[in-house]
Order: C-alpha cells, then sequence, then structure tokens
C-alpha cells in the first residue's frame, strides 16, 4: 500500500495511491479521522489498515494534485547511518571525509523541522558552504515502540519505506568536528513522494539510483548496506526506545558529488532525481 500526503484545489488531504489514482482518507468508514500521515503511523490500528487496502468511494488522479513530503517535520530527529555502503567508506576516505572504522556503524542525527517536498525548490545559501552534496538513502519508518529489539523480530517495528535525499554541506560538515550542522540546513531533509508499507515490498533488496541532471551519479542495491535494515534497527534501539513515526535513513551508495575527481558539487540550477525501486521518484531542484 502507498500512502500519500498532496495538495489539491489549496488544500492538503492524504490518501492512498493506487496506480494513478488517489483515494483519500476521508472517503473511507476508519476508526477515527487522521489528520495526516504521521498520525496514522502513530495511532492506526488493524482494521483501518486492511480498509484502506479496498478502493475507496470517490479518487482524485494524481496529475491533478501537488505531492507533499510524507511528514510535515518529524517529532525527533531523523536517525541517520553514515558509511554503510563499503563503496562509499572507500570514496570517503579519499575525499578527507573521516570515514573510521566500517565494523563499527557510524551513527548521526539530521534536524528535520523543515523536511523539502518532492519537485521543490531547495533554496540554498551558498555563501555557508559552496560543497553542497546529494545523497540518495532508504528511509525506514518505525511502525511501533520498542527497546532492545532482537534482529529476528526487527521487522514487526517497521512501518514502510519512502525515499530520502539527505542533503550535505561537505565542508560544514568536516569543519565542526561531527556532521549534524552540516547535515541540518532548513531543507537538507528531502522526503517522498509516498511511504510504501512493509507488507508491500522488500527492504533488503532494491535498486537505487541518482541523476544530476540526467547523468546517473549513484547506482546500487539495498542488499549491498554493510548492516541491514534490521540489524540497524537491532543495533540502534539496545538501550533506546523507538517510537512510531521514528525514521531511519539508513546511509547512500558510491557516487556523491565529492567522491569523483574532481568533485561534482550541487550548483544552483541543478535537478537531482534519487529513484529506488518500488517506491518512485524523489525530485529537487537547487536555487
Amino acid at each position: 500500500m502507498k500512502l500519500i500526503r498532496y495538495e489539491i484545489n489549496n488544500k492538503i488531504d492524504i490518501g492512498v495511491l493506487k496506480r494513478d489514482k488517489i483515494y483519500p482518507f476521508k472517503n473511507y468508514s476508519l476508526s477515527k479521522n487522521y489528520t495526516d500521515l504521521k498520525d496514522f503511523v502513530k495511532n492506526y490500528n488493524s482494521e483501518d489498515f486492511e480498509k484502506l487496502k479496498e478502493d475507496g468511494k470517490d479518487f482524485v488522479n494524481i496529475k491533478d494534485v501537488k505531492i507533499l513530503s510524507p511528514f510535515v517535520n518529524l517529532d525527533h530527529d531523523m536517525i541517520c547511518v553514515g558509511l554503510n555502503y563499503k563503496d562509499h567508506v572507500e570514496e570517503s576516505e579519499k575525499s578527507k571525509i573521516k570515514a573510521g572504522e566500517a565494523e563499527n556503524a557510524t551513527y548521526f542525527s539530521k534536524r528535520c523541522e523543515i523536511i523539502s517536498s518532492p519537485d521543490e525548490v531547495l533554496e540554498y545559501d551558498f555563501s555557508l558552504d559552496e560543497a553542497l552534496d546529494y545523497e540518495t538513502e532508504l528511509g525506514v519508518i518505525i511502525g511501533k515502540r520498542g527497546k532492545d529489539i532482537n534482529y529476528e523480530e526487527a521487522k514487526d517495528y517497521v512501518f514502510g519505506f519512502t525515499i530520502v535525499n539527505d542533503f550535505s554541506a561537505r565542508n560544514l560538515q568536516k569543519d565542526h568536528g561531527q556532521w549534524y550542522k552540516g547535515k541540518s540546513i532548513d531543507g537538507f531533509s528531502a522526503m517522498g513522494p509516498v511511504i510504501v508499507t512493509s507488507d508491500e515490498i522488500d527492504g533488503m533488496n532494491l535498486d537505487l539510483k541518482t541523476y544530476v541532471n540526467g547523468e546517473l551519479r549513484q547506482n546500487s542495491n539495498t542488499k549491498y548496506m554493510i548492516r541491514d535494515i534490521y540489524k540497524l534497527i537491532e543495533e540502534f534501539s539496545r538501550g533506546i526506545t523507538l517510537v512510531p513515526g521514528d525514521v531511519f535513513a539508513t546511509g547512500t551508495p558510491k557516487g556523491v558529488g565529492m567522491g569523483f575527481s574532481p568533485e561534482k558539487f550541487l550548483k544552483s540550477g541543478d535537478e537531482v532525481k534519487c529513484v529506488i525501486e518500488g517506491i518512485g521518484e524523489l525530485k529537487n531542484f537547487i536555487k
């Protein structure tokens, strides 16, 4: 099931995307009036979930709406995993971003008060840092509260998946000793176009690609993660409580701008398109 947040006739709504039709939540006989997708992830019940799998009474065509990020913002910072693909570790070592030891996961957080939507323009102030970069990542959305989660049980805690573009200011990332500032500029968390529920796709084996102005830059598969989705949940939840609506950005493969020689950082006028199999594409423009 693909869940979507969108705008039509100057009103924001949520619905289920089936082929090219969106069936609004409000046309289903649900147990409550869910205000947005974050509300649904946090409070849904199995009966409502099953109802949404059926076609609703009415629909709108996707071509008639503006697709928005699944969430306006997050209750907590995004949980990010650095250096989770071996080939990206290697290119990071070449680029003066300290890669560290691959046998220990690199966790960091990313502020998500302002999330960029699909097709939205990222109005970036290049005076902050000219080394603007992209990272296509599988976003994993937690759907159940838990702590000290075992690997075998981790799948039960995944609500669904989306695409994340982890925009990064590489000089800020280096200059401040850790990565929070360089990852957290307003709009640097792009998400969408939908949430695909975990019963529909296998996040462990999805093709992932990035195009900049039509040029293929990243081309990999989530099966090449050093730590797979369920290992990340198991490891991170040791001593830390995860709650519905938490989002993991699971790392990016080789092909980011800083990995090229010479480097290929983003500039004003560029188009960045992140594509993940089974989810769709997340496109943004740089201004």
